[in-house]
């Protein structure tokens, strides 16, 4: 989709306490603030008391908790609630805006770690409210549409870019060990042997601590090391191939079931926007 980007947005402080400072005194229940970063620049852990929807403009952004990994593409954006402490990787340059909002400033807010889908009306929104900053209520058009977007966020879909690690020492090392070497050819049998677990205690045990199957996962993990490489132009058959996949047809099916599009509709859409 077509979408109108307006001019140079004011930008948060610098320096991450100053960021930090500027969000927890900003007045009103949803403030918003542009941040634009060079490529490969890491966010140290943080945490804010608000929350917060990241929005990435360009460029992918990762979000790493204690609790997993979640990988924001363009036209997405990550759901942070407050007091989570999270750092952030940003691939290719990154024009980020966001939006904080305030504890209870709403009903229906998602209260967990999420990639949602931006809409149309939510991106215009959120764009918009960084000219603003924040709304003080002296100003109706100002409050309005900071109330607009506390209305919008939950009608936002949920997106599979979420990569949840297991607390599970065990099970842990297994994930950490296939985000180095992604693979379709994932056998339950054998995870389940190097953890020293019966495959149905490993496929009880891997759902109860991620809240996914391991094919879910593993498709999900996978995702996480071909969009970033699809985004900078590495041919599909290639990406197809390095990740462990016999042709190109049979990754491109596993991209349509996850995203809803074949890699080279998803990506073309994404530079579109």
């Amino acid at each position: 989709m077509q979408r109108r980007h307006f001019g140079a947005a004011p930008l948060m402080p610098d320096d991450l306490q100053s960021r930090l400072d500027w969000i927890e005194a900003a007045p009103g229940q949803v403030v918003a603030a542009a941040s634009d970063f060079p490529d490969g620049h890491m966010v140290e852990p943080h945490r804010h008391g608000r929350a917060q929807l990241m929005h990435a403009l360009s460029g992918v952004v990762m979000v790493s908790t204690a609790q997993g990994r979640w990988m924001v593409p363009p036209d997405h954006a990550m759901w942070i609630p407050a007091g989570v402490e999270h750092w952030v990787e940003m691939l290719g340059l990154v024009r980020m805006r966001s939006a904080y909002v305030a504890p209870g400033a709403a009903p229906g807010l998602p209260e967990g770690l999420r990639v949602l889908a931006m809409s149309e009306l939510m991106h215009s929104l959120i764009v918009e409210a960084v000219q603003i900053r924040a709304a003080d209520g002296t100003d109706a058009r100002a409050s309005a549409l900071m109330q607009l977007i506390l209305l919008e966020i939950p009608r936002l879909e949920e997106r599979p870019f979420a990569l949840p690690f297991p607390a599970d020492a065990r099970l842990a090392r297994l994930c950490r060990r296939f985000l180095t070497a992604p693979t379709p050819h994932v056998a339950i049998d054998e995870w389940a042997n190097e953890a020293g677990m019966s495959r149905r205690s490993f496929t009880r045990a891997f759902l109860r601590e991620t809240g996914l199957s391991l094919s879910v996962w593993r498709r999900q993990a996978t995702l996480f090391a071909a969009l970033p490489r699809l985004a900078e132009g590495a041919a599909v058959t290639q990406v197809a191939l390095d990740l462990g996949y016999d042709s190109a047809p049979a990754f491109t099916t596993m991209f349509r079931r996850m995203l809803g599009a074949s890699p080279r509709s998803y990506i073309s859409q994404t530079v579109q926007d």
